[in-house]
C-alpha cells in the first residue's frame, strides 16, 4: 500500500507562484503515472495534470496548462506541481494519486490512493 502526503500551499496573491509536492512512502512510485487534483468548496474534485511514470509526457486541464508544471523525481519517490501565475480561481484544495486505469484518465475513477490535500489560497 502506498501513502501519499502534499505539501507546499499557502495564501498567495494573484500571479504568485507554488510548488507542491507529493511524497509517497510504502512502496516506490517508479511504475506508476501519477496526477494532481483540485477541490474547491461546493464543488467536483476536477483534474490538473498528470505525469508518466518515467516524467517524460504530460497533459493538463485547459484551465492550467501553461501555468501549471507537473515533475517528478523518482529517486526522492516525489511529485511536484510548479503554479505559476496564480488565479484566484485556482484556490481549492490540491491532491494527488496514483493513475490506476489506462493513460490519458481525467476522472478520479482512474487514480486511487489519494494524499489528504493541501490548501492553496489565491487572493486577488
Amino acid at each position: 500500500q502506498v501513502q501519499l502526503v502534499e505539501s507546499g500551499g499557502g495564501l498567495v496573491q494573484a500571479g504568485d507562484s507554488l510548488r507542491l509536492s507529493c511524497a509517497a512512502s510504502g512502496r516506490t512510485l517508479n511504475n506508476y503515472a501519477m496526477g494532481w487534483f483540485r477541490q474547491a468548496p461546493g464543488k467536483e474534485r476536477e483534474f490538473v495534470a498528470a505525469i508518466s511514470w518515467n516524467g517524460g509526457s504530460t497533459y493538463y486541464a485547459d484551465s492550467v496548462r501553461g501555468r501549471f508544471t507537473s515533475s517528478r523525481n523518482n529517486a526522492r519517490n516525489t511529485a511536484y506541481l510548479q503554479m505559476n501565475n496564480l488565479r484566484p480561481e485556482d484556490t481549492a484544495v490540491y491532491y494527488c494519486a496514483v493513475m490506476t486505469r489506462s493513460w490519458g484518465a481525467r476522472g478520479t475513477e482512474g487514480f486511487d490512493f489519494w494524499g489528504q490535500g493541501t490548501q492553496v489560497t489565491v487572493s486577488s
